[in-house]
């Protein structure tokens, strides 16, 4: 495999102005919102915004092993395996052997994790509902597809597999 190609530094003689900046300003809008809906699922639900994509990835997907999990949420392992242990504990999670890597669990939502979701689900769609209520659907849309854009470009950039665009 290739290096991935890195940028060439830019004319700095305008300077860096960090609000203009855009991974500052992608950064500061995610921390935002997520402290807002993290104290939401803390408070109510008594769960971290891991478990709680934990438990959102296993309601759409269904059961999976933790390198699954660590692909899909672009959480790192130690963070899913937190957060798995800390659903399990609750009996929010099942664990069974991988029949194709007997080293691997498998996770599942348990009937109390799929009750759960049913209840949280709501709100997450609440929350995103108020933070988009002054975006026109086709502003929504199109901020959507942008940051899936840069999104894969940042894994490209990152020698990630896959392409921009």
């Amino acid at each position: 495999m290739t290096a991935p190609s890195r940028p060439e530094p830019a004319d700095t003689t305008a300077g860096l102005q960090l609000d203009a900046y855009l991974p500052y300003r992608l950064s500061v809008a995610s921390n935002a919102v997520s402290r807002l809906i993290a104290r939401a699922y803390e408070d109510r639900f008594g769960l971290s915004i891991p478990q709680w994509r934990l438990i959102c990835v296993l309601a759409e997907d269904g059961p999976m092993n933790q390198s699954a999990l660590v692909s899909r949420t672009g959480m790192d392992k130690v963070t899913v395996s937190r957060a798995a242990q800390g659903l399990a504990k609750r009996h929010l999670l099942e664990r069974s052997q991988n029949d194709q890597d007997g080293r691997s669990h498998v996770v599942a939502l348990s009937l109390e994790g799929v009750r759960l979701h049913a209840e949280i689900a709501p709100l997450a769609l609440a929350y995103e509902a108020a933070l988009i209520s002054g975006l026109d659907p086709s502003e929504v849309a199109l901020l959507k597809r942008l940051l899936m854009r840069l999104q894969a470009a940042a894994g490209v950039l990152a020698g990630e597999r896959g392409e921009a665009g």
